[in-house]
């Protein structure tokens, strides 16, 4: 079911995450300022090749195997059911948006739908977005997303309670800030979260991370060296 919403469109930004396990931390000057974030502990991640420039090329890679990514149940923008273990059989892009953002959200999505576009129809990923903005999981807007941000078909959007949504967020160790307030009368909330979007293959594994900023190019690079 889609949720009503009473929040207004606004900034989203990226937020400093902390964990008790292994942190990545990912320093990047970007037009909203220094990105930080971390990751799940990995038993066996891959070694990757440095960067060429820093925070373009994915903050972690793991083997085929290593990583189960966690399954959810959910819905996308017209209320069909939607879940990992339902996709499998293609790539997947899971990344994290609000449909609200008009700041870094749609620049990411901009760039995972460019991805998309470079790589060939037999292995194009399905995108997957899960929301962090509740409020704001509309029909209208999700249908302005898709004409001002150009999502095509390979885009979903992954929708449910503020309460499913966020175990999904723990389950991917992806931070969400909700700050709120009342002006003139209306609930204007902001939204701070993890720019993270992951790579997970045909099998159902997680096998690369990526922190906004990165490239469309390189992302393309990880879908289709997939096993």
């Amino acid at each position: 079911m889609l949720a009503g919403s009473d929040s207004l469109p606004g900034n989203c930004r990226a937020v400093r995450i902390r964990w008790p396990v292994w942190v990545v931390a990912l320093g990047v000057a970007a037009v909203a300022g220094v990105t930080l974030a971390v990751v799940r502990e990995s038993r066996a991640p891959a070694a990757t090749e440095p960067a060429t420039a820093p925070g373009f090329a994915a903050i972690a890679t793991w083997a085929a195997g290593a990583r189960r990514a966690p399954d959810f149940d959910l819905t996308d923008q017209n209320g069909a059911p939607i879940s990992l273990a339902a996709l499998r059989g293609r790539p997947l892009i899971v990344t994290f948006i609000d449909p609200l953002c008009r700041n870094l959200c749609p620049l990411e999505a901009t760039i995972l739908m460019r991805m998309a576009r470079r790589v060939p129809a037999g292995a194009r990923p399905t995108i997957v977005s899960v929301s962090v903005n509740p409020w704001g999981d509309t029909k209208a807007n999700f249908a302005l997303d898709a004409k001002h941000w150009r999502l095509g078909a390979d885009w979903r959007w992954a929708v449910g309670p503020e309460a499913k949504l966020a175990a999904v967020w723990r389950e991917y160790q992806i931070q969400v800030q909700v700050q709120k307030k009342i002006v003139a009368g209306v609930t204007v909330r902001s939204i701070a979260h993890t720019e993270g979007s992951y790579v997970i293959d045909r099998n159902g594994y997680e096998r690369a991370l990526f922190l906004y900023p990165f490239t469309a190019a390189d992302v393309a690079k990880v879908v289709t060296s997939l096993d």
